[in-house]
């Protein structure tokens, strides 16, 4: 958990990294929302997955939505970031998009 926690952090620290750059927005506000929103995102995915491990793959996948969802609200919420709703969602959209696809292939 904590190897995937951290691998998370750092794909999607990249990902918003870049964004800030390119839409000249608040990089240590955004890195730390993103950090904040993980560490609770990642809390209730490995809690689910414990949970219901029958269900894999179901529970994967809904976490996921839910998680993308999630992160994308911090985001938005915290006024420092200057994000829009539209703006927070496509962020968090390609944030756990690249760190879901690169952890699907990763041997964990």
């Amino acid at each position: 958990m904590i190897t995937t926690l951290a691998l998370t952090i750092v794909i999607e620290s990249l990902v918003v990294s870049v964004y800030a750059r390119w839409q000249h927005k608040a990089p240590v506000s955004l890195l730390l929302s993103a950090g904040f929103a993980n560490l609770l995102t990642q809390t209730l995915l490995w809690s689910l997955l414990l949970l219901f491990p029958d269900h894999y793959l179901v529970v994967l996948f809904g976490a996921e939505l839910l998680i993308w969802l999630l992160e994308s609200l911090v985001l938005w919420l915290v006024p420092s970031n200057q994000l829009t709703r539209r703006e927070a969602l496509w962020l968090s959209l390609g944030m756990n998009a690249l760190s879901f696809g690169l952890g699907w292939f990763l041997p964990f």
